[in-house]
């Protein structure tokens, strides 16, 4: 199990990430929130060494996507219909072009908005990206590519 402070040292600084990530995959505030409190329940409980900051971020993350992944294919996710879902999502944009790419990017298969995300949100290179989702680099290269040429064609049409 990690040290208390310095768990809440790691909490602090990734919550942030751990909960942009969830929202990516997940595509709601309430499940994204309750993958945020499962992925750091595995941290703190954790007899992993950590050598970096970046490690843990890198742990972090993996663990996070897994999470997901899990969390989608579960008979409970499947049979039922996220309460935000029904309503109008509450995301806060600036402008309303945000708001349109944030939709677009939200509408774009899961393994294409993951890609997109962990590239220019978290600013992961592409090596990284492939370690983290166990695919190769030009796997990633292609779903960047494409993940863009499916923005365009809606930005394109709208």
């Amino acid at each position: 199990m990690l040290e208390h402070n310095i768990f809440l040292v790691h909490a602090e600084k990734h919550k942030d990430t751990v909960f942009r990530i969830s929202l990516s995959y997940l595509g709601n505030t309430y499940d994204a929130e309750d993958v945020v409190q499962e992925v750091f329940m595995k941290l703190y409980i954790t007899n992993k060494h950590f050598a970096t900051d970046d490690h843990v971020r890198y742990w972090l993350i993996r663990v996070t996507i897994n999470t997901c992944k899990n969390l989608l294919r579960s008979s409970w996710k499947t049979k039922n219909v996220a309460f935000d879902q029904v309503t109008v999502p509450v995301a806060a944009f600036e402008h309303s072009e945000q708001e349109d790419l944030y939709q677009a990017v939200m509408e774009l298969p899961e393994k294409y908005r993951t890609v997109l995300y962990l590239y220019y949100y978290e600013e992961l290179s592409t090596k990284e990206i492939a370690r983290l989702l166990k695919i190769t680099v030009t796997s990633v290269t292609t779903r960047l590519s494409r993940a863009r040429d499916q923005l365009k064609e809606v930005w394109i049409y709208e």
